[in-house]
């Protein structure tokens, strides 16, 4: 079948062309909401600009298809093939694609807001700066993916396999991580409030300048993570592991690190203001120039941690073990 005796049938109130073969048509900036090409041949297909709003491409074959720009809101693409395909700047807001094939598709300028990514695979994919809010990438293979500065605020990632991930100045705020493996990768300037991170593994990962206000921390596993210059205020560390961690600068003001472990920390300049340290441990702890007002270190272990020029106004020490070993009364 050729253009146009698809758009004359299109035309004349047919909709169902389910399994035709349609192999490197061109049915370019054209208008054909609701068609349903279930199963149908389009590899190679020149569709750029053209609208399929809410049209049934289920199980389609769109190998290498040109799919640039062009209007899939609510369409059905589940199981459709989509190896090497053009979606630069294609709209797919609430589209269906669980379980499609995207390997080497181009994927710049996408929007996929509250679209359904279950179970796909974009292992390696380049998805810098796209629209995912909201969406559903539960269970979907996203290692060494580049999500820079990608907008994921209530973004489902249950199952989903993060390994290498490059989240740099990505919008996460309220994302539910927790338990996730995120060792190594790069959160630098990721923004990060609300965020549950409890239970997570974090090691050696780039946290600066993420901004995590009022995020869930608990039991995270944060050993020689770099926290430099990172806003968690308020946030709920209780338990966490930041041994050998660089959190020179870091804003903690208000933060629950009760219990939290920051043994050979680095936290220069590091601002404790009305924090909670009750039982921590910070053996060895470089706390140089550190703000402490009114911290609270009850019961807290500070044997050999370095606190000159700290400023330690109002902070409660019952029962701490101070840097030369005395505990305070």
């Amino acid at each position: 079948m050729n253009a146009e005796e698809l758009l004359q049938r299109y035309e004349a109130g047919e909709r169902d062309f389910s399994h035709e073969n349609l192999i490197g048509i061109r049915l370019e900036h054209v208008q054909l909401p609701g068609i349903n090409l279930q199963g149908a041949y389009l590899g190679s297909a020149h569709l750029s600009r053209t609208s399929f709003v809410g049209a049934n491409l289920e199980g389609a074959f769109l190998y290498g298809a040109d799919l640039s720009y062009t209007k899939l809101i609510d369409a059905n693409l589940s199981h459709a093939d989509l190896t090497k395909a053009n979606l630069q700047g294609a709209n797919l807001v609430r589209a269906q694609l669980p379980e499609c094939r995207l390997s080497g598709a181009r994927l710049s300028g996408v929007n996929l807001r509250s679209a359904n990514l279950r179970n796909v695979n974009l292992c390696g994919s380049n998805l810098e700066g796209i629209n995912l809010r909201s969406a559903n990438l539960s269970g979907a293979n996203l290692s060494w993916a580049n999500l820079n500065g990608a907008r994921l605020s209530g973004v489902r990632f249950e199952g989903a396999i993060l390994s290498g991930i490059k989240l740099a100045g990505a919008y996460m705020n309220g994302v539910d991580l927790h338990g996730f493996d995120l060792d190594g990768v790069d959160l630098s300037e990721a923004k990060l409030s609300g965020c549950n991170l409890s239970d997570s593994v974090l090691t050696a990962a780039n946290l600066s300048g993420a901004q995590m206000r009022v995020a869930r921390l608990i039991r995270a596993n944060l050993r020689a993570a770099n926290l430099t210059m990172a806003l968690l205020l308020r946030a709920n560390l209780s338990e966490a592991d930041l041994s050998k961690a660089d959190c020179s600068t870091t804003d903690f003001r208000e933060a629950d690190c009760s219990q939290t472990n920051f043994n050979g920390a680095l936290l220069e300049g590091a601002d404790f203001s009305e924090a909670r340290l009750c039982g921590a441990y910070l053996w060895s702890a470089k706390l140089r120039d550190a703000i402490l007002r009114r911290t609270n270190f009850r019961g807290a272990s500070l044997r050999g941690a370095d606190t000159t020029g700290a400023d330690q106004q109002d902070a409660i020490l019952t029962e701490a073990t101070m840097p030369d070993g005395t505990v305070f009364a």
